[in-house]
């Protein structure tokens, strides 16, 4: 199939015209290749339902659509050797994907799904549905139009596909399109061939990687934080009564509920260990005394070096000596430092247990859903599969039969490139442009694949041994089950809203679920608005995925917060990283210090909608909350871009809850001394 399915290497600028039916694409193709003298490969799908059509009185079959894609393949390959620098394409197999996925209940070739994402092009014109629907033996579904354009902007979103929109009438279009294709032209001239083509192999347009340095020239925007969120302003406070009967909540209905556990898993496990690095440096330069002196944390870690759960599977007995402690500190940089996190020894029981046995087991007293299975997905460092999967076929066998272990990886067309000072690309030593994965924002792509009612997200390295897990389940159930109320709430009024015709009652129970529970900011106007408009107004504010975030007292943890926020056109409830935020407005530093509570402990979130849909998450995210970090390369200092972190800019849109709970629930190893607190003990 790969020859099949798949691309010929080739130099030249490709783009597709990408859309539902009777849009333009066939127009605008036409047009563009006129303008550019060269050739465009026509959608082999149209002759070929066509002759099936004449010849059988046949429309398209789910069959059909393997050999439509092989055809197009066919043409765009044949005619890309006689393009004129630019060859249009009338469609790609990424839309037969869409069309798979629309009219045959989901279902996609393995092999046709394989390609439609491995394929690359420079960029996407995305039609809309602003011409006239012209009727034909083929077309249907006329009455489905919007629906069906959202399928094709939602997939172009979610495989993080470039794209233009092409609007208006065919003059106005092919005007769009020109300057697009002259802007790509020029920005394809700064980079060498061997350029494009360690672009194309990441799957990362030339396009994104300008959208990207553009991004450094004109710098990333602060929030604009109003106040900080606190209890009862933003933060709700659980009693004893209102635990127990959200916890009963989800307990009754976790038997019917696919639940899974998502934990980001990709980081390895340097930062934990970033002060025994500078204390090697430290001893190499000034010696051990004066080493010891200044690292008051390796001094800690030397001094309770038996208490470390890794210190038995090493079977070190004594570190009397400088030169043994020294001889100890290397030896677990050698064995740990270049692990994943989730795979350094973190707890003592009978065995040893890793974050991400923790992980594991923890989920079991949460997690089970329906046909009591406890799913459990890590996105993972590729390079680091086999030794994870090594370690969870020794241990799942052992906890229980119905735990499931997924895995997926951060993907490469979400890394972002790397420059200097004058926003020009960072080359390593063999010439080739530096990405760097662009922090766990880029992890929106993964949990974007994942079909559940009730996901739990919560980090690696925050675990706690098995004594801490009855009351940390407590409460994760607690904010499963406020989730699952205000969800059920949502579902209930979105649902009589399309069935009904809006009355005072509805409308008052739609404005105080969502100004009193769910922290949105209803527009001053509102009450202006037509019954029409209300109605629809109100599907609109509903209609979005929902997080529940447990949030503890900052007791000088570095990072984050919650705040009320200023967006474009509300006001709002984020989660915000100090990196996000102007310290030199003394306005808003004084906000910050205000701030009583830190980043989520845990997420609990609902990311289908009341039909069983899922929400492309994609279309929630604030693309301007990306910002910029100072790195180093070989100790040279670079910038580096990070995307909308996974529960800040990228959930951004979401319903947003924060919920009070214990410190004790918040058990995070950032360091390796952090291993010595009582719930890794």
């Amino acid at each position: 199939m790969e020859k099949l399915l798949g691309q010929h290497e080739s130099d030249i600028i490709k783009v597709v015209i990408f859309g539902p039916e009777s849009t333009g694409k066939t127009t605008i193709s036409n047009q563009l290749a006129r303008h550019y003298h060269t050739v465009w490969a026509p959608e082999f799908a149209r002759n070929y339902l066509q002759d099936k059509w004449n010849n059988e009185r046949k429309t398209c079959e789910h069959a059909d659509l393997l050999p439509i894609a092989i055809g197009q393949m066919a043409l765009e390959n044949d005619l890309a050797k006689k393009a004129n620098e630019i060859l249009i394409c009338d469609t790609d197999i990424l839309e037969t994907k869409v069309y798979s996925e629309t009219y045959y209940g989901g279902f996609v070739d393995n092999n046709l799904e394989k390609h439609a994402l491995k394929n690359t092009y420079d960029l996407y014109f995305l039609t809309y549905i602003d011409v006239p629907w012209e009727e034909d033996d083929l077309r249907d579904r006329p009455g489905m139009r919007l629906e069906m354009f959202n399928a094709f902007k939602e997939t172009l979103d979610k495989y993080n596909r470039p794209y233009i929109l092409l609007k208006g009438d065919k003059h106005t279009r092919l005007k769009t399109a020109v300057n697009a294709l002259e802007k790509l032209k020029e920005i394809r001239k700064q980079y060498s061939k061997t350029d494009l083509k360690q672009f194309r192999e990441k799957g990362i347009s030339v396009w994104q990687v300008n959208e990207q340095i553009e991004l450094f020239k004109n710098g990333t925007p602060f929030s604009k934080l109003q106040k900080p969120a606190t209890i009862d302003d933003g933060i709700i406070p659980f009693s004893n009564e209102e635990l127990l009967h959200f916890a009963s909540y989800y307990e009754n209905q976790q038997k019917e509920l696919e639940t899974l556990k998502f934990v980001p898993a990709s980081g390895a496990a340097t930062r934990m260990f970033k002060d025994l690095f500078t204390f090697l440096e430290t001893v190499n330069e000034f010696g051990f005394d004066k080493a010891i002196q200044e690292h008051k944390e390796v001094k800690k870690l030397l001094d309770n070096y038996t208490n470390f759960a890794f210190n038995d599977e090493l079977n070190i007995q004594n570190i009397d000596s400088e030169t043994a402690k020294v001889a100890y500190i290397k030896t677990i940089l050698s064995n740990y430092s270049k692990l994943p996190k989730g795979l350094v020894p973190f707890h003592k029981y009978k065995n040893i247990r890793t974050a991400f046995e923790e992980q594991l087991v923890a989920g079991l007293s949460y997690a089970t859903g329906k046909e009591s299975l406890t799913k459990v997905h890590f996105t993972i460092a590729e390079n680091a599969t086999k030794a994870f999967k090594r370690v969870s076929y020794r241990v799942v066998p052992k906890h229980d039969e119905n735990l499931r272990v997924y895995f997926s990886y951060q993907h490469t067309n979400t890394d972002t490139i790397a420059v200097d000072y004058q926003n020009q690309p960072i080359r390593d030593k063999a010439g080739k442009i530096v990405f760097r994965p662009a922090g766990h924002g880029a992890l929106l792509s993964n949990l974007n694949e994942q079909e559940a009612d009730v996901i739990f997200i919560r980090n690696i390295d925050n675990v706690a041994k098995t004594t801490f897990y009855p009351d940390a389940a407590v409460y994760k159930k607690a904010l499963a089950g406020k989730l699952l109320s205000l969800r059920n709430q949502v579902f209930e009024l979105i649902t009589k809203l399309e069935n009904s015709v809006i009355d005072t009652e509805l409308e008052t129970r739609c404005l105080a679920l969502l100004s009193d529970e769910l922290n949105f900011i209803i527009p001053s106007d509102f009450d202006t608005y037509t019954e029409d408009k209300k109605t629809k107004e109100l599907i609109q504010y509903l209609n979005r995925p929902l997080r529940v975030c447990g949030m503890v007292k900052n007791e000088g943890e570095p990072g984050g917060g919650p705040f009320w926020v200023a967006g474009k056109d509300r006001i709002s409830l984020q989660i915000v990283e100090s990196s996000q935020i102007d310290c030199l407005d003394d306005t808003q530093k004084e906000i910050l210090e205000k701030s009583t509570h830190f980043n989520p402990v845990d997420l609990v979130c609902s990311t289908k909608d009341h039909k069983g849909k899922s929400f492309n998450l994609f279309e929630f995210v604030a693309k301007d909350t990306a910002f910029i970090s100072q790195k180093t390369i070989a100790g040279d200092p670079i910038q580096a871009l990070e995307l909308p972190g996974l529960w800040n800019g990228a959930m951004a849109a979401w319903h947003t809850v924060f919920v009070e709970v214990p410190i004790a629930t918040f058990n995070p190893v950032k360091t390796v001394v952090d291993l010595l607190k009582p719930a890794h003990q």
